[in-house]
């Protein structure tokens, strides 16, 4: 089972490569496992393609179980970045894949206000954004409540509650 997923997946690699060429974009970003297994297409004789690429997912294979690769789709990549929207971690930059993500919809968990009047927002995945601009929430946040945080200009975040007009903040954890 966990061959075939795969061999699944290396041939979605390989048909996302497209034609191989000089400038191969899987070769550009690919683990050498992978790699192993684009390289095999350029075999014309069937037999040897065949060996080829039983060779390189099996050395795909071994390199899944010892935890030298790891695969993510779609999904799962954007379940990371949006977990790690608002904090400033550059080696997470191979998720992106060209697009960045402007902002995130959280529900909020809990709030309240620090000894300066400024709010402290936990959000249910245990995300904390702190407001750090004099900016006023009314009604205040509650537990349940709808927290829209995107991003605005200089590397800051409003946060928004409900659909108010949104407050500074940035993210602590």
């Amino acid at each position: 089972m966990r061959t075939s997923v795969l061999v699944a997946a290396s041939l979605g690699l390989i048909a996302a490569a497209g034609v191989a060429g000089a400038a191969d974009p899987v070769a550009e970003r690919a683990p050498a496992a992978v790699q192993a297994v684009v390289d095999c297409r350029k075999i014309a004789d069937d037999t040897q393609r065949l060996a080829c690429f039983d060779a390189a997912v099996a050395t795909m294979a071994t390199a899944v179980t010892n935890g030298d690769l790891v695969s993510l789709d779609r999904q799962q990549r954007t379940a990371v970045r949006r977990q790690a929207f608002g904090l400033r971690l550059p080696s997470l930059s191979l998720l992106d894949n060209g697009k960045p993500l402007d902002d995130v919809q959280e529900t909020l968990s809990s709030a309240r206000q620090d000894a300066d009047g400024k709010w402290i927002f936990v959000m249910e995945g245990g995300e904390i954004w702190r407001q750090i601009d004099d900016g006023q929430i009314y009604p205040e946040p509650h537990a349940g409540s709808l927290v829209v945080i995107r991003r605005a200009s200089l590397g800051s975040f409003m946060l928004s509650v409900d659909k108010q007009a949104g407050v500074r903040a940035h993210r602590d954890n």
